[in-house]
C-alpha cells in the first residue's frame, strides 16, 4: 500500500528548476507553476467568470508557488491577498513578488484556511481556489468563512477533483490520498453545502476529462525525465508520484471519481 509522498514541498522547492519548469510546460503549455488539475483554459477563465476588474480585491485560498496569482493580478489589474498552508509554496510566491515589483498589489501570507481566516467581513470583491477545499476537512466552515469576507454580490469559484462517481477500492483511495489529507464528497454535496453556507449557486461544470487528461501528460511528462527527477527528489518520492498521477487517470478517465467547477454568489 501506498505511504505518504511529499508533491508539494519537492514541486514548491524546486520551482526554479528547469526540470519541473519542462514538465509544467508540457503538461499545461503554460507555465503558472501549477500543481493542480487546471487547464490552461480554465485558468484564464477564472478572473473573467469572477468578473475581476481593475482595482478589486481578490482572495486566492492555496496559492501554492504563487505564479497564477501574480499572473491574474497582472492581466487584470486587480488586487490580490493569497494564501496557503505550505510554507515552501509562500515563500517561493513572496520571492516571485519581490523580483516582478509586485508587492504593492499582491501579498502572499501563510494561513490553516480549516481555522477562521484573519480578514475582515466584507472586504473582497471575490474569492478562488484551484483544487484546494478538497484538502480542508471542516469545507462548510471554510464556505462561511468565504461568505463573511465577501461583500454582497461578490463571487466564489472553486474546484474539487473528488467527487465520487463509482466504486472505488480502499487501495486506490489510500494512492489517490498519498499527497496530503483529502476529504471525498458525494455527488451534490458541494451544492448542498454551497447553499447552506449563504451562497447562491450560479453553475457547476464538469471538468473531469480535463483532469484525466493532465494526470496523464503530468505523469508521462515525468517519466521522460526519470534519471533528472530521482537524483532530485529520490526513487521512492519519484515512484510514488508516479502511482499517484497514474491513479487520478485511471478514477477520472473511468469516471468514477469526478471533478467538478463551482460558481456561486453571495447574494
Amino acid at each position: 500500500m501506498t505511504g505518504k509522498v511529499d508533491l508539494y514541498n519537492t514541486a514548491y522547492g524546486n520551482y526554479s528548476a528547469d526540470v519541473y519548469r519542462e514538465i509544467r510546460l508540457e503538461t499545461y503549455g503554460q507555465d503558472f507553476g501549477q500543481t493542480s488539475w487546471v487547464t490552461t483554459e480554465e485558468s484564464n477563465e477564472i478572473p473573467r467568470a469572477l468578473g475581476v476588474r481593475s482595482g478589486a480585491n481578490v482572495l486566492e485560498i492555496g496559492c501554492g508557488s504563487g505564479h497564477y496569482t501574480l499572473h491574474v493580478a497582472e492581466t487584470t489589474g486587480c488586487r490580490i491577498v493569497a494564501v496557503d498552508i505550505n510554507e515552501a509554496g509562500v515563500r517561493n510566491a513572496n520571492r516571485l513578488a519581490e523580483a516582478r515589483s509586485m508587492g504593492s498589489r499582491v501579498r502572499f501570507q501563510p494561513c490553516d484556511v480549516s481555522k477562521t481566516l484573519p480578514f475582515q467581513d466584507a472586504g473582497f470583491d471575490a474569492a478562488f481556489a484551484n483544487d484546494v477545499l478538497c484538502h480542508v476537512p471542516e469545507r462548510l466552515a471554510l464556505l462561511q468563512e468565504l461568505t463573511r469576507v465577501l461583500r454582497p454580490g461578490g463571487k466564489l469559484l472553486f474546484s474539487d477533483a473528488l467527487v465520487i462517481g463509482g466504486m472505488i477500492t480502499h487501495q486506490e483511495l489510500s494512492t489517490r490520498s498519498s499527497i496530503g489529507l483529502y476529504v471525498f464528497s458525494p455527488p451534490g454535496e458541494n451544492e448542498r453545502l454551497i447553499e447552506q453556507s449563504g451562497f447562491r449557486l450560479l453553475g457547476a461544470s464538469d471538468t473531469t476529462a480535463n483532469a484525466a487528461t493532465i494526470a496523464k501528460r503530468w505523469r508521462d511528462a515525468r517519466e521522460r525525465r526519470k534519471g533528472e527527477l530521482v537524483a532530485v527528489e529520490g526513487e521512492a518520492t519519484f515512484c510514488g508520484v508516479q502511482e499517484f498521477l497514474s491513479c487520478v487517470h485511471t478514477l477520472t478517465s473511468e469516471r468514477r471519481l469526478l471533478r467538478y467547477l463551482y460558481l456561486a454568489e453571495k447574494p
